[in-house]
């Protein structure tokens, strides 16, 4: 009864040891199963967080992509940027600058204006010293008068010339009739010498003077062939004397422009520059004195070629002078180059060999102003120009 009371006192702890056992076991099964699912979700939030931010880098490199596009068309005015506007700042206003130099050397001896001041044509800028121009003016003249006196005195050789001529033809007829008469004297000589009426002394004395006769014709024929000669030289030194009168008159000429040319005069209508010389200086034919300024005035913008496909002759311009506080002005488009700007330097690029980086190129474009407060404006000052294009495109579509 002990033994069985003990295994019935036993059995109910064995039994619930045993329920606490099975509880412990399915308690940390339950655990272990939590844990796996804690490790998925955060897989799967890693995951989720990882394709977010791809989709985030992707987004963010398509837009500063798109920008980058959109800059660029901007910048190249491609569509969707195309506007009828066509802007530059590579543009400067330019006129007729007229460098002053001296054709002749001296020293100055007067300047007679100041520094920027306005002139007009004709007005003396500056003298050189003339003393020198002068005197070769001087002698210039006496050259000229001294050619034209032996100009004249051929001319009075000349009339001699044909006086003796005239003289030695009278002569050559005058020992003609002398032969003539000579030879019919010889011949009435010779029928008396026959029939012994007079002697051969006489006869042969008639044939000495009838030779002596023939002789005289023809000293007479050279002695007007000489004189004929003579005159023809004189004729052809006429030619050689009146070229030494008219070198003689181009040298006076140059003489008197040298000696104009120490008045330096003002050229045109302007104002001046800088005097880059004072009294006292010496000065060489070409020295740059200073500048002259005119009033007429025109604008070169530097296009780019690919903002010319629409820029045309004619088509109206906006621009405004930094120097004047961005004062607007009107233009118009006057003329366009022929050429890019890259032709007419020095040394023309050439791209045949090898790295090519391909260079929007700039064409110039003559623009005339056309406001009338364009007083201020100088030579040089950059400025901004904007052509609208509106207009050759209407033309165009037309």
């Amino acid at each position: 009864m002990g033994a069985v009371a003990l295994v019935a006192t036993a059995l109910p702890q064995l039994a619930a040891g045993q329920t606490r056992s099975g509880i412990g076991t399915a308690g940390h099964a339950t655990h272990e199963h939590g844990e796996i699912m804690s490790q998925q979700e955060q897989q799967l939030a890693e995951r989720q967080r990882n394709n977010k931010l791809r989709i985030i880098s992707i987004a963010l490199g398509s837009g500063f992509a798109l920008v980058g596009v959109l800059v660029i068309l901007y910048a190249w005015q491609l569509p969707p940027f195309t506007s009828h506007n066509q802007s530059t700042e590579n543009a400067y206003v330019r006129g007729q600058v007229t460098f002053i130099s001296p054709q002749v050397s001296g020293y100055i001896t007067a300047v007679e204006v100041l520094d920027f001041q306005p002139v007009h044509r004709g007005d003396l800028l500056m003298t050189i010293d003339d003393r020198i121009y002068r005197q070769r003016v001087h002698q210039s003249g006496a050259q000229l008068n001294m050619k034209k006196a032996a100009l004249a005195n051929n001319q009075q050789q000349r009339r001699s010339a044909e006086a003796v001529i005239e003289r030695n033809q009278a002569a050559l007829q005058n020992a003609k009739a002398q032969a003539v008469k000579g030879g019919l004297d010889l011949k009435r000589v010779e029928d008396l010498v026959a029939d012994g009426s007079i002697s051969v002394r006489e006869r042969d004395a008639s044939r000495a003077s009838n030779s002596q006769m023939l002789a005289g014709v023809q000293q007479a024929q050279a002695t007007l062939e000489v004189s004929r000669q003579d005159l023809q030289t004189t004729i052809v030194n006429r030619a050689s004397l009146e070229a030494d009168v008219a070198n003689a008159r181009a040298a006076l000429e140059l003489a008197q422009i040298d000696l104009d040319n120490t008045r330096i005069i003002a050229p045109r209508d302007g104002q001046l520059g800088q005097i880059a010389v004072r009294q006292g200086a010496y000065v060489t034919a070409g020295t740059r004195l200073t500048s002259l300024v005119p009033q007429q005035m025109w604008l070169i913008a530097n296009m780019k070629e690919t903002q010319m496909a629409r820029i045309r002759p004619g088509l109206p311009v906006i621009f405004t002078v930094d120097a004047l506080d961005g004062e607007s002005f009107n233009g118009e488009v006057e003329y366009i180059s022929p050429a890019a700007g890259s032709e007419f330097s020095a040394i023309s690029p050439d791209n045949a060999t090898g790295n090519f980086v391909k260079i929007a190129q700039r064409i110039p474009v003559r623009i005339k102003i056309t406001s009338d407060n364009a007083a201020h404006l100088r030579p040089g000052m950059s400025v901004e120009v904007t052509i609208n294009t509106a207009g050759a495109q209407d033309g165009e579509n037309k």
